[in-house]
């Protein structure tokens, strides 16, 4: 049950984040470098979850 609890609250927190990113998006307010080191520390960190089996 916890896990559905905080799979909801990553979804929704997501779901505002694209919101926000699209909007800005409009508005050519963008940092793409920003984004995309936020982008890379996810993805490396799952890899390294993958690769490791730690987190």
């Amino acid at each position: 049950m916890i896990r559905f609890v905080l799979l909801a609250v990553v979804v929704v927190v997501l779901w505002f984040l694209l919101l926000k990113l699209y909007k800005e998006t409009k508005a050519k307010r963008v940092d793409w470098t920003g984004i995309a080191a936020f982008i890379g520390f996810v993805v490396l960190a799952f890899y390294l979850r993958h690769a490791t089996g730690l987190g």
